[in-house]
């Protein structure tokens, strides 16, 4: 005798088979983000150090990354001291997304710095404690940000409010800090 399956196991067979029709798993706290739901995601980004702007730049497209795009981003996002750059997170980029929707507005974000060689690394350490010895910039899995017209109050809020990663709040030097290590805040 067939019973009807449970409201439970027919959401989580229809998201799987959704999941799978758009070759991406949507995991809790995804889908509130918006992180996996829209056919595409875009970032609009301004480099402060160099100058260069991306504006809407899609760098996913119906549940795949674009290499190209992500390869443009990855460049803007390069060490200012040297210009190096490595292929940045793209976990990074999708919780740079996450932000931008939560804000509700295309604004760009104001990119401080994002890799950093370990050259460049070792030398900010050498003129500042706040400098991690094996820090998540050096692997291109954090980033410090801005975004005009919001405070820095409300950007590491909102950052928080995402549970994706690290949260590093800096009020004097006015730049909020995200990375895709484990979920902690300082």
């Amino acid at each position: 005798m067939n019973t009807p399956p449970t409201r439970r196991k027919f959401l989580k067979t229809g998201l799987l088979t959704m999941a799978g029709a758009a070759g991406t798993l949507i995991l809790p706290g995804q889908a509130s983000a918006g992180w996996s739901l829209a056919p595409e995601k875009s970032l609009t980004l301004h480099n402060l150090h160099t100058g260069e702007k991306l504006k809407k730049i899609p760098y996913w497209s119906w549940g795949r990354y674009l290499e190209d795009s992500v390869r443009e981003i990855s460049l803007l996002m390069r060490d200012h001291y040297n210009n190096k750059a490595i292929h940045m997170d793209t976990e990074l980029l999708d919780l740079l997304y996450a932000m931008q929707r939560r804000l509700g507005e295309n604004k760009p974000i104001e990119v401080l710095s994002a890799y950093r060689s370990p050259e460049t690394n070792r030398n900010l350490r050498k003129h500042s404690n706040g400098v991690a010895k094996n820090s998540l910039h050096m692997y291109g899995k954090a980033i410090d940000i801005r975004i005009p017209g919001y405070s820095i109050q409300n950007l590491r809020k909102v950052a928080m409010s995402l549970k994706a990663g690290g949260v590093g709040y800096y009020p004097r030097s006015k730049f909020v800090h995200l990375d895709t290590g484990p979920v902690r805040t300082w």
